[in-house]
């Protein structure tokens, strides 16, 4: 335990110095929202994949594939994975250009500047809350491992956790956030490594081999579809909706908007074959999840307080089995980085939306003759300020009784904030003159049809074959709706798209 606690405090430091140094870069709201377009492409690069593998990647995941096997694997790690990387790339040429053009701040303002319309900024500013979801999965999942590390209760892990991350944000914004995210990112990229090197023996050893060893615990765990499991158990849930919601998830406030951070396309260029790499070997870590059902048996997954399975549980317990305690301590402290990598990414976007598209906008409608432009950004600046408190209480409340399931819990509202941006963000990048009110509806029924297939679909179409209780199967029809939506309208006024634009993209 006292390594525990020192290596913990090694890296508290060293993060509260790398903040420290991003304090001394921020200089306004808006080097506080996106810096000043002076990073390195390194360091965006390996900011975005740490941003991108959080602790969903290195805690959550792993527990799912435990459960459901191949299936769960491909969906997670193939299909999400390939579609994220291809949309990342698509999509980061044409945001940063047009994004420069009008002086965007957030995804939200992205949007609106591109629109013309504040109150579809407005609209998206609150839709983006729905990232509540991800910051409860992101600390509930650290939770789990700062307890197993450090021996504490669930209250202080969530007050140590939230109070740190807030803290450095509170003092350097996204400077704090890159600064940190490349040490952060650095040691996933070796602990990623280490973990997936860890479980190479079991192919090797004697007797039947590895998946001869799945398949004889049940062998639907080693099928590409597994039509015993209530999340994948069709090409539609495991593939389709896997690489439609892989590409979805680009259209999250934290990741676009590090396009914002450099200044040119070939920087752009640059950083992206940084993170594609990095997240290729990111998305890969929840292989670890079939190390543990090899070696783990489902009765040491039981939570000692409820009597309940938890999958949440798998990481942690694999790495205590695989490691001996001074490694175990050393990998647990970088999944605690992992968490806080994305966290921190997550809490800057969210505190900057609010101040510059909910304020902001609030103050132009109703109170901008009576303060100057310096006036509403220097209170701007205070509000992201009491957001990033406020957010924090709010997801300590949460998990102070977190949902069973922190991986669902946390993609129901990513997702819908992602099935709501997709129409606007490909409109406006691959069409001249979309009009407002296509994207708007578009949007609007994508997050209806995806929230209420979710909670209701089962009900409603109890004959179907689809698993509604997977949130990436109701935002994939959500998704392919809204697409209908807006490709149906775009045919019937005959709007141009953008072709030089997105070939000269496709060409870098």
């Amino acid at each position: 335990m006292t390594l525990a606690w020192s290596l913990f405090l090694v890296y508290l430091l060293g993060t509260a110095y790398l903040a420290w140094l991003g304090h001394k870069r921020t200089q306004n709201f808006g080097s506080f929202a996106i810096g000043q377009g002076d990073m390195h492409p390194y360091v965006v690069g390996i900011t975005l994949a740490a941003s991108v593998a959080s602790a969903a990647t290195f805690i959550i995941n792993p527990g799912f594939i435990y459960v459901h096997g191949v299936s769960a694997f491909m969906h997670f790690v193939i299909a999400v994975g390939s579609g994220f990387c291809l949309m990342l790339v698509l999509l980061s040429f044409r945001f940063r250009q047009l994004g420069e053009a009008n002086k965007a701040l957030t995804m939200p303002h992205w949007i609106g500047e591109r629109f013309r319309s504040k109150g579809f900024a407005l609209y998206f500013a609150v839709v983006n809350l729905f990232a509540l979801a991800f910051v409860v999965l992101i600390v509930g999942g650290l939770s789990i491992v700062l307890q197993q590390l450090l021996g504490v209760s669930n209250v202080v892990a969530l007050i140590i956790i939230l109070g740190f991350v807030t803290s450095y944000i509170f003092v350097g914004g996204t400077y704090a956030h890159a600064f940190t995210n490349t040490l952060q990112g650095t040691l996933m990229l070796l602990v990623t490594l280490t973990i997936l090197i860890s479980g190479l023996q079991l192919f090797f050893q004697d007797g039947p081999g590895f998946f001869e060893r799945l398949a004889a615990q049940d062998p639907n765990l080693i099928a590409l579809v597994n039509p015993t499991s209530d999340l994948y158990n069709g090409v539609f849930s495991i593939y389709i909706s896997g690489f439609i919601i892989g590409a979805a998830l680009v259209c999250q406030p934290h990741i676009l908007t590090k396009a914002l951070y450099v200044k040119s396309d070939r920087a752009v260029r640059n950083y992206l074959i940084v993170a594609v790499i990095a997240l290729a070997l990111f998305f890969f870590l929840p292989f670890a999840g079939f190390y543990a059902r090899v070696t783990i048996p489902p009765e040491q997954l039981i939570d000692a307080a409820t009597g309940a399975f938890r999958q949440d549980l798998v990481m942690t317990v694999y790495l205590k089995n695989a490691f001996p305690g001074w490694a175990f301590t050393t990998v647990s402290v970088v999944l605690l980085a992992a968490g806080m990598s994305t966290l921190d990414g997550i809490l800057v976007a969210l505190s900057t939306i609010s101040a510059n598209d909910l304020l902001l906008n609030l103050i132009d409608r109703f109170g901008k003759h009576r303060l100057s432009r310096e006036k509403q950004l220097s209170l701007a600046y205070r509000f992201s300020h009491i957001v990033l408190v406020a957010i924090a209480g709010a997801a300590f409340l949460i998990c102070l009784n977190p949902p069973k399931l922190l991986g669902i819990f946390g993609q129901v509202g990513v997702y819908g904030m992602a099935v709501a941006a997709v129409p606007p963000l490909l409109g406006g990048i691959l069409f001249q003159n979309i009009p407002l009110r296509l994207v708007w509806a578009s949007s609007i029924i994508g997050l209806a049809v995806h929230l209420l297939l979710y909670f209701w679909g089962a009900k409603l179409f109890a004959d179907s074959n689809l698993t509604f209780a997977n949130p990436g199967v109701t935002a994939t029809l959500a998704i392919l709706i809204s697409l209908v939506l807006v490709i149906g309208g775009v045919s019937l006024l005959g709007i141009n798209t953008e072709r030089k634009a997105v070939t000269a993209q496709l060409k870098q």
